[in-house]
């Protein structure tokens, strides 16, 4: 019978989730939930002296957020328990134990002193120093002291390390259902520390005797983690688990967009664009970093846009659901090559998922926005503005900025459009016309009054263009915004007429 698939997301609290991890989270729940599988989160703090105020929550809110729910794991609960490897820590040691009494892995009792010694050695003869098969015999470890000197050291609470040991001269191969098959010699690798000193087991053994608790089935994370893989495959062929090794897929990296390396915060900081879900407080330095949320993203436009960072089914097809994301992703069709961030097409899907955005859902938080900034009018008008802008805004926070006029008569108009628009007379014309406009019977009175005009620049043989924009800019200060019978439909008629007053007055050309 084909093992049930089981998928793990599994950061360290060190700090705010970035982006690229979220996508990370996301191809594992695409996967799981494509094949009936399970998705579970994991909290892996084993590094106690990165961990973080607050970021364990951070993580467990922004998925809330994204609407990537959980199966398992951390603030959920299951029958693989506990989530979050401080819990777990007692469990550790007896495997590192269990490698030691093997043959593979050994005490190293080296201090942090006489390994820089060892570098700053090696770096003058301009050569990397590693902790492995050609160095490990000279070195203070199990393997090079007696077992009476080890007993010794062990008895008198001398600190360690415990390392795993890579034998010479073999090769190590698996597959990566990206990246395809992959060998790699064992000579060229280094001895990680497995076990640490303060009692905590590093990232590598955790993470192998967890996801063998955890009956994971398929490891899909970032191709950071690739050079690790041998120390995993070699792992868990050394705990004899050999044939239960999950499958590995190593994604591509989210690149800046240039393509020229990592997307990092500091790109975000510099080109204006967030690059993690929430807004997030350092704890310790107070500074902001911005998110998606707070930046207004639809949280469905964040995950369609990460979706296609390194994947796409084939077609032409851009803007999916969730459901048909879960349909159609195939590991197959991930790339093996970095993905530019594009913060343009960033916008541009939450442009097509605002449009798609209930107008009733945004004339309710328009509305609220209205009342924040003192402004009195009733949730109808709203729907109607919204109705008329919302095409022009990619943000909800953009319908102010495309609206403003609808809720406040202009105080001062465009510079640039009144020199190019408003002549000498032009000021006397719109006199005329609004007392014309003034006379029209207020029933059906928007669309009597755009009739009135189009009759009246054809009869006088005026430019039509110069008249209906200098008409919006007394209406609106600008040349910008809807069609003008819809905004007259909107403002109505005492409104239109006030504002054709002040404007006159105004301007006086």
């Amino acid at each position: 019978m084909e093992k049930r698939v089981r998928v793990r997301f599994a950061p360290s609290p060190t700090g705010p989730l970035h982006i690229g991890g979220v996508r990370t989270a996301l191809y594992n729940y695409l996967f799981a939930k494509q094949n009936g599988g399970d998705f579970l989160l994991r909290i892996e703090d084993t590094d106690q002296t990165r961990f973080v105020e607050g970021a364990e929550e951070y993580i467990i809110e922004a998925f809330k957020w994204l609407g990537l729910k959980f199966d398992e794991g951390v603030g959920i609960g299951g029958k693989y328990g506990p989530y979050k490897q401080s819990e777990r820590k007692p469990m550790y040691k007896d495997y590192a134990m269990q490698l030691i009494k093997s043959g593979h892995a050994y005490y190293a009792f080296d201090t942090a002193e006489e390994l820089n010694q060892r570098r700053s050695e090696a770096e003058a003869e301009k050569k990397t120093f590693q902790y492995d098969c050609k160095t490990r015999m000279s070195l203070r470890n199990s393997l090079s002291l007696s077992s009476d000197e080890v007993a010794s050291l062990l008895e008198n609470g001398t600190p360690y390390v415990i390392r795993f040991k890579f034998e010479e001269g073999e090769t190590i191969e698996f597959d990566d259902m990206i990246r395809g098959h992959i060998k790699v010699e064992s000579s060229l690798l280094d001895d990680k520390v497995l076990y640490k000193s303060d009692g905590m087991p590093t990232y590598h053994l955790a993470n192998i005797v967890d996801d063998h608790l955890m009956c994971i089935s398929h490891v899909i994370r970032g191709e950071e983690w690739l050079p690790s893989c041998p120390l995993h495959v070699s792992l868990y062929n050394a705990f004899g688990w050999g044939s239960e090794m999950p499958k590995f897929a190593h994604l591509p990296l989210l690149l800046k967009p240039d393509g020229k390396g990592k997307l990092s915060k500091r790109d975000g900081d510099r080109l204006g664009f967030p690059v993690f879900p929430l807004q997030w407080t350092d704890p310790k330095t107070k500074e902001i970093s911005s998110g998606y949320r707070e930046s207004g993203y639809l949280p469905e436009a964040v995950v369609n846009m990460l979706a296609l960072l390194g994947w796409n089914d084939g077609t032409e097809q851009e803007i999916f659901s969730l459901e048909e994301l879960v349909n159609k992703f195939s590991i197959d069709r991930i790339s093996k090559h970095g993905a530019k961030f594009d913060m343009e097409k960033a916008k541009w899907f939450n442009h097509q998922y605002l449009q798609k955005l209930d107008n009733d859902i945004l004339s309710e938080e328009y509305f609220k926005e209205l009342k924040q900034k003192g402004i009195t009018t009733d949730l109808s008008t709203v729907k109607q503005v919204v109705e008329l802008i919302k095409e022009r805004c990619s943000f909800a926070k953009d319908l102010w900025m495309n609206s403003d006029y609808f809720f406040t008569a202009p105080v001062e108009y465009a510079e640039k459009a009144l020199k190019k628009r408003w002549k000498e007379g032009t000021s006397d014309t719109m006199r005329i016309i609004s007392k014309q406009l003034h006379d029209i019977d207020d029933e059906n009175w928007a669309q009597k009054a755009e009739d009135f005009l189009m009759d009246y620049i054809q009869k006088n043989e005026l430019n039509m263009g110069q008249i209906m924009n200098c008409l919006r800019l007394a209406v609106v200060g600008d040349t910008k915004g809807p069609n003008m019978l819809d905004i007259m439909k909107v403002l109505g008629k005492e409104e239109i007429l006030n504002r054709l007053d002040v404007a006159t007055e105004k301007i006086n050309l």
